[in-house]
């Protein structure tokens, strides 16, 4: 018996992590893989058009810059409400709504005919943005045991560097086939994907059985406020949160938003510039990977504090010194790979940071915080570009941003582990 029990046990050590995950988790898995890698394919559609917009549109840096803001600062908003209604309502009813939202407005961004439309459609869609990752990111870390879920929620954030490369490949095809006034209108209108997914999840993903539990046992108990993320308790962890996820996110945006206008500078064609993004969503989708491994290994906070310093090397050696083009290629690697994978342990780390009443609402309003304050990002880039070169300016941002993470993640406790608190 003994002897049967150490057999499975090695065989189960030596199979694929995922295949020990139970169907329900699976499901959550899939169907969070999946809205993560829409999300990235309809957000990043924005930076691959922008030097296009700005050659039809005759806008200036700056006002491409708040376009791309825009976007993060309301879906800093849309995360915070859809986390406060999936405490409320359940996180999958919220998700299905998100995902349809997202994908509804990307579709109308086809549509626009001048900077103040766009504007406006750009803000809507980032509601469903923000909104999909807070509730995908609750959902993932309720349902996926503890030894797994740090490789699960990060392999979810690999979906993006999916969604990014799939945007990549219409990039290079639409442009290459269409007209620009009409390949970039194109890029946005596949953007109604998306909403098929909310189908299938309608009828393959369960409710946290965590959530549940917590629902009906707070039934008999005054109910929990979202207020309480600011008590003494819990403000600490709230504010060191949201400082982590700022920095991982302003460096992030401040990198990838300007990139495609970046080699456009160099002289490089859309089939180059596709080619080359290509090798940094190669970069990204490994460095998701790796990262979410990590995060199971040696622990979430050292996970981060090492991707965030070697995200600032990797910046100042892109897009400071003097390198050739072919340089610039095989760095295109780690500069996909290590501001990626800043963001895989973060949702693991954040879920266990949070009890369970209040786990949407803290994770949402922490990670959301981060983006909001980090949506500025973009526009100072574009600002401080009519000063300086492009490239020096995204080096700026995106430096302190990742030294402002790595200080952040120093001073939270490590969380690897633990079983997510009811």
């Amino acid at each position: 018996m003994l002897e049967s029990q150490l057999r499975h046990d090695i065989e189960a050590t030596n199979k694929p992590w995922f295949t020990q995950l139970n169907p329900g988790e699976r499901s959550t898995l899939a169907a969070t893989f999946a809205g993560w890698m829409l999300d990235g394919m309809d957000v990043m559609v924005y930076s691959l058009v922008l030097p296009t917009l700005v050659a039809l549109w005759h806008i200036s840096k700056g006002q491409a810059g708040l376009l791309g803001t825009s976007t993060l600062l309301l879906s800093s908003l849309g995360g915070w409400i859809a986390g406060l209604a999936a405490d409320r309502f359940g996180r999958v009813k919220i998700l299905q709504l998100t995902i349809v939202w997202f994908a509804f407005f990307t579709f109308l961004s086809g549509f626009a005919n001048g900077f103040t439309q766009l504007l406006i459609f750009r803000g809507l869609q980032g509601l469903g943005f923000g909104g999909e990752w807070a509730v995908g990111s609750v959902l993932i870390g309720e349902a996926i045991r503890s030894e797994y879920r740090g490789r699960a929620v990060g392999t979810v954030q690999g979906g993006w560097a999916i969604g990014w490369g799939i945007s990549a490949l219409f990039y290079t095809v639409f442009f290459s086939l269409l007209p620009p006034s009409v390949a970039w209108r194109a890029m946005f209108w596949v953007g109604l994907l998306p909403a098929l997914l909310a189908v299938w999840v309608r009828s393959h993903v369960s409710e946290s059985p965590l959530f549940e539990r917590t629902l009906a046992t707070n039934k008999a108990k005054p109910s929990t406020h979202f207020l309480q993320i600011f008590s003494p308790v819990l403000l600490k962890t709230t504010m060191l949160a949201s400082l982590v996820a700022l920095g991982g996110q302003g460096g992030y945006y401040a990198i990838t938003t300007w990139l495609p206008l970046y080699m456009n500078a160099r002289g490089l064609s859309v089939v180059h510039t596709g080619g080359y993004l290509l090798v940094v969503i190669a970069g990204s989708f490994g460095g998701y990977l790796t990262a979410a491994h990590l995060a199971d290994k040696i622990g979430r906070k050292w996970t981060l504090t090492l991707f965030a310093v070697l995200s600032f090397t990797t910046v100042l050696l892109y897009m400071v010194l003097p390198i050739s083009d072919t340089v610039m290629l095989f760095l295109g690697f780690p500069l996909g790979f290590f501001p990626s994978g800043a963001f895989s342990p973060m949702g693991a780390f954040f879920s266990e940071l949070f009890p369970t009443s209040l786990r949407g609402s803290g994770q949402g309003f922490a990670y959301n915080l981060g983006r909001g304050v980090g949506a500025l990002f973009p526009s100072l880039v574009g600002y401080f570009s009519g000063h300086m070169q492009l490239g020096k300016a995204i080096a700026v941002f995106s430096v302190a941003a990742y030294m402002l993470m790595a200080l952040s993640v120093l001073l939270l406790p490590e969380t690897r582990g633990i079983d997510l608190p009811e």
